[in-house]
């Protein structure tokens, strides 16, 4: 069985020696660096005392063209923005001198470097926009978008849409604000079924009360509904002690909010046309008040909820 040995902690001899000698080589490195910060001092402090020494001198020879500021460098020190107050020559007080905001830097001025002071005329948006339409890229943006929205539109007229749900009609199935996908396709292709939820235009009939009760110049009497198909073609329906029969057989309806509260029917459906009724029985205006649904008034068969996140899915829709 392999072993494991710790790792001896006694120095060897050219550890004693590395030990003795890393503590005096910090030492001799300490004293070199204050040394050389004392150099440093020492040859800025005098070369602030000849800068002293001039402007001294200056004023004497030409107190007129006196520079009212020195900038001070001291070797080994980061410029200082500071500038020195000099006396003025026909005033005894010293005058407060601002300081360089800029010491040492460029001027943020316009122009350019070839000396032209007036900045380039930029172009406005339209000019930017004629631009863009007429390069390469530009066209190949506007190929792209047109495609794009053709498809788009295509697809929400022959194939899917989206539909917002306003009201309560069809609670517990819809809550106000869900949004669902209604399909338009296979209505061409397939005869409407009971029990399916089914988007569409408002019958003539349905108008007249709406036009008849808030005027006719409603906009809600053209706007598109959603309900059950409750019965096709040549059912016969009625609705007795709040429950729903077809063909005189009792429908099991576990999506209904409440057992209706009305008496309907029986009545037979006609041909083309089907009837259909809220799930919400007692806060729908659906076909026990306006009667039937023309088939060709239907939009689509809504097929899946997609907003909000947590009632996604297709639960009670078929």
């Amino acid at each position: 069985m392999p072993s494991v040995r710790r790792r001896s902690c006694s120095p060897s001899k050219g550890g004693l020696i590395s030990s003795v000698a890393a503590p005096a080589l910090m030492a001799v490195a300490l004293l070199l660096g204050s040394q050389e910060v004392h150099a440093f001092n020492i040859i800025g402090n005098r070369r602030i005392n000849h800068i002293h020494a001039a402007v001294h001198t200056s004023r004497r020879l030409h107190p007129q063209s006196l520079s009212r500021h020195v900038h001070v460098h001291v070797l080994g020190r980061r410029p200082s923005s500071k500038l020195l107050a000099v006396d003025d020559a026909n005033n005894d007080t010293k005058k407060p001198i601002m300081e360089d905001p800029n010491p040492g830097g460029l001027n943020n001025y316009g122009g350019s470097d070839d000396g032209d002071t007036e900045p380039a005329d930029e172009p406005n948006f339209i000019q930017q926009f004629q631009s863009w339409l007429g390069s390469e890229e530009g066209k190949r943006d506007i190929q792209t978008y047109t495609i794009s929205l053709s498809f788009a539109l295509l697809l929400r007229v022959l194939i899917i849409e989206p539909r917002y749900i306003p009201s309560l009609s069809m609670y517990p199935t819809f809550d106000v604000g869900d949004q669902l996908a209604v399909e338009k396709v296979s209505k061409r292709i397939r005869p409407m079924g009971r029990k399916e939820v089914v988007v569409f235009n408002p019958p003539q009939t349905f108008r007249d009360i709406m036009n008849a009760n808030y005027g006719s110049s409603n906009k809600k009497s053209k706007e598109a509904l959603i309900k059950r198909i409750v019965a096709v073609e040549g059912d016969t329906v009625k609705v007795t002690g709040g429950k729903l029969y077809v063909n005189d057989e009792k429908q099991d309806e576990p999506f209904t909010a409440e057992d209706a509260a009305y008496e309907f029917g029986p009545v037979q459906v006609p041909l083309g046309s089907v009837l259909v009724l809220g799930d919400n029985r007692n806060h729908s205006l659906d076909g026990h008040i306006w009667g039937f649904l023309p088939r060709e008034n239907v939009i689509g068969r809504a097929v899946f909820v997609y907003w909000p996140p947590w009632r996604i899915g297709t639960e009670n829709l078929f």
